[in-house]
């Protein structure tokens, strides 16, 4: 039966890192969803690859065909910026093939409730605070236009989004939470989960 995988977490946990590393031990058998967002390309971000990147406009045509499987909107000090998963034809459960996706707690309940719960895990990683405004703050610097106004603004609303009481709602219990202290390690862990099979970099 086919899986789909939601990393997930507040900003700068290390989701990014971790996803790139599981798809690199998993050597093509776990498939990746390209998500939709309305914001800015980042410094190295590649069309197809990051994200699709689109306009508010195309957004609302996706809406009216009702292809729109979650979608979610952050007002920034940019102004809105969307990002949505999209019933595109990425994700096909009659096959064999696993999928590997990131998102938001809001994002993995409504992929759990488009999909199944049979079909959908959770991965939640989290590390202490300080160790995420570091990695934030780091993350920032090498942009070709650091945004930290709105690197703080996430970094707040994070403490909202994902506070102990939703996360026990949408039924993020101990077992599926992760600690992101070292992502060579974390992701040998998870794919060993995943898999079955023992493996490191």
């Amino acid at each position: 039966m086919a899986k789909i995988y939601v990393l997930m977490g507040k900003s700068a946990v290390g989701k990014d890192t971790v996803h790139q590393k599981l798809l690199a031990l998993a050597q093509g058998s776990l498939k990746t969803v390209i998500p939709y967002t309305t914001r800015p390309r980042r410094s190295g971000e590649e069309e197809g690859r990051d994200y699709h990147f689109l306009t508010d406009e195309a957004a609302d045509a996706l809406r009216a065909e009702g292809r729109i499987i979650e979608e979610r909107c952050y007002q920034t000090v940019h102004g809105p910026w969307r990002y949505l998963t999209v019933e595109d034809g990425q994700i096909r459960l009659d096959g064999e093939e696993d999928y590997l996706l990131i998102g938001t707690l809001e994002s993995y309940e409504k992929i759990r409730d488009f999909y199944g719960a049979e079909h959908v895990v959770p991965l939640y990683l989290y590390v202490s605070d300080h160790e995420r405004l570091m990695r934030a703050i780091h993350r920032e610097e090498e942009q070709a236009v650091p945004r930290y106004a709105e690197m703080c603004r996430r970094f707040l609303a994070d403490e909202e989004d994902f506070s102990e009481e939703k996360l026990l709602a949408a039924g993020i219990t101990e077992d599926c939470r992760y600690e992101n202290a070292d992502a060579d390690t974390l992701a040998c862990d998870l794919w060993k989960q995943i898999s079955g099979k023992p493996v490191r970099f």
